[in-house]
């Protein structure tokens, strides 16, 4: 199972010899030390008793790497399974004489690697910051306990979801659905405890590890079922699913690509001849391309993000409507996990299929091309997005506190159409810059938060360890990126509110013009790219 599992040596080795893993954790060791120095108290002389400043870095040091750690948790997992897929390597191993439950074994034990040495060489980092007092050693052994716990339970529901899927992108997607909210209950209860003392250690060394434990084992269990007895043999895991059957025997979720809203984003397979103005490569990707892999993510997807709305829009929208900026961010957070799905492997997958050579032959121009695959793409991600936006046009039909505020529930739209338009276009840049769907849809999460959720971040840093310094100016214009920031500095005025949100409109105008040239830059690269680097003419 461990010592002499081939699998479990067949990833170490292959890991290790990437530079990959070596760059990430430099890149993590900086970031968590650069965090550290940013926020060490400039006090010449501390209350080593009770230091509130050295309490709240050490708080920012562990929200900071489990937030981190979790991101990172499908990046290592969601791919163990849909990788021998895609490298056509599945059917080999599922015909060797390893047992299903020493193969998953092995990739539990191979994706925990990286993160386990992530965790231990922040272990120095967090020694630094002991002496200043303020945190008992035993709360720094419950936090690691506890956020070993949670990353192992992360890294066994991506293996899970890995196992369901012919697609990283796809098992990439449900598993941040499923682990997102599960790390925000995680640092919510670890918050609600702080008062507790002993009683947090408690919890935490007791029903923590039981509860991640008992959940881990019993989707080890079936994902050892699924691939005991996997439907993805005798076709290399690259079959074309009948959506008919599926549907049929599908539980849960039913999708008719042939009924309404369900064409909207799934429309049906074509049975008349092209127009002579229709865009073949849009119809291609929009009616077969997209859903060529069924329909199970697309339902899962829908299925799990209407579960987290309902409780979130029925506090948020409803019951304190001065917090409606708050359901609007989780949309912005589910269009920025889901946009991309559909648009970062676009240009990849041509090339993964070795047919990027055929489609640059044929007298379709590049506009064409980009074109057809960015509305494709951007048509799925903004349709189910819109899903979670109808009840925020519902509030404000109803005589609410929103008749009030029109303005700024419609900039809650423009903002929302906005940033469909920036995922699926970050996405579909990506694509045309790498050469593997994976490896582009890593580095559009990677370069949307960044680019959304960093300034947030930022702005919420320089707040709590120097909200009087220089700093404070240079992240707001930073600001301008985000919008997160743009939505939370729109005026909203609720009469019965304990706060009424009065931010700066300049952000949200300011937004806006940023997305104008960010498209159009990104949009004038991709031209570029299909013109000079690959020498194709209109």
């Amino acid at each position: 199972m461990l010592l002499e599992n081939p699998v479990l040596q067949h990833e170490l080795i292959t890991n290790l010899r990437r530079t990959r893993g070596f760059v990430l954790l430099a890149a993590y060791v900086a970031f968590l030390g650069l965090l550290v120095y940013a926020a060490w108290p400039a006090e010449q002389r501390l209350d080593m008793a009770n230091s509130e400043e050295a309490k709240k870095l050490v708080d920012l040091f562990f929200l900071g790497q489990f937030l981190l750690m979790s991101m990172m948790a499908p990046s290592f997992a969601a791919g163990a399974i849909t990788g021998e897929k895609e490298r056509k390597s599945y059917e080999m191993l599922m015909a060797s004489p390893i047992r299903p439950s020493a193969i998953v074994m092995g990739k539990l034990a191979a994706s925990l690697g990286p993160l386990a040495e992530l965790m231990i060489c922040s272990l120095p980092i967090v020694m630094i910051c002991l002496p200043l007092g303020g945190v008992h050693p035993y709360e720094v052994v419950a936090a690691y306990f506890a956020m070993i716990a949670f990353i192992a339970l992360f890294v066994m529901i991506s293996l899970w979801c890995s196992s369901h899927f012919a697609r990283t992108a796809a098992a990439l997607v449900v598993s941040y659905l499923l682990i997102l909210p599960l790390a925000i209950v995680g640092v919510l209860v670890w918050q609600a405890l702080e008062q507790l003392g002993e009683a947090r250690l408690w919890v935490v060394f007791t029903v923590v590890p039981a509860v991640c434990a008992s959940i881990g084992t019993l989707l080890w269990a079936a994902t050892c079922r699924r691939l005991l007895a996997s439907a993805d043999l005798g076709s290399e895991g690259k079959q074309t699913i009948d959506l008919e059957t599926e549907a049929k025997e599908s539980v849960g979720l039913y999708i008719s690509r042939n009924e309404f809203p369900d064409r909207w984003f799934a429309p049906p397979k074509r049975t008349t001849f092209l127009s002579d103005n229709a865009n073949p490569i849009y119809d291609k990707e929009i009616r077969s391309e997209i859903f060529s892999q069924g329909t199970l993510m697309l339902r899962l997807v829908i299925q799990i993000s209407m579960m987290i709305a309902l409780p979130v829009m029925a506090y948020c929208l409803y019951m304190q409507q001065h917090l409606a900026a708050w359901y609007i961010a989780y949309v912005l957070l589910f269009n920025m996990l889901v946009g991309p799905v559909f648009s970062a492997g676009s240009v990849t997958s041509e090339r993964e299929r070795q047919t990027l050579d055929l489609l640059l032959t044929t007298l379709i121009t590049p506009w064409q091309m980009l074109w057809g695959k960015l509305v494709a793409g951007l048509r799925v991600s903004s349709v189910l997005t819109s899903f979670l936006m109808w009840p925020v046009l519902l509030a404000c039909l109803m005589p609410l506190e929103y008749w009030r505020n029109l303005p700024t529930m419609g900039g809650y739209f423009l903002v929302m159409a906005t940033t469909c338009v920036t995922t699926a276009m970050t996405a579909l840049f990506c694509s045309t810059l790498f050469r593997k769907s994976s490896t582009s849809l890593t580095a559009s999460y990677l370069a949307l938060v960044v680019l959304f959720l960093g300034p947030v971040a930022a702005n919420i840093f320089v707040q709590t360890f120097s909200p009087a310094g220089n700093a404070l100016g240079v992240v707001q214009l930073v600001s301008l990126c985000s919008p997160f920031a743009a939505v939370f500095n729109l005026p909203l005025e609720v009469s019965d509110a304990v706060i009424s949100t009065s931010g700066d409109f300049s952000i949200f105008l300011g937004h806006l013009a940023f997305v104008v040239v960010y498209n159009l830059a990104l949009l004038l690269g991709m031209r570029w790219l299909f013109q000079m680097r690959w020498r194709v003419s209109e």
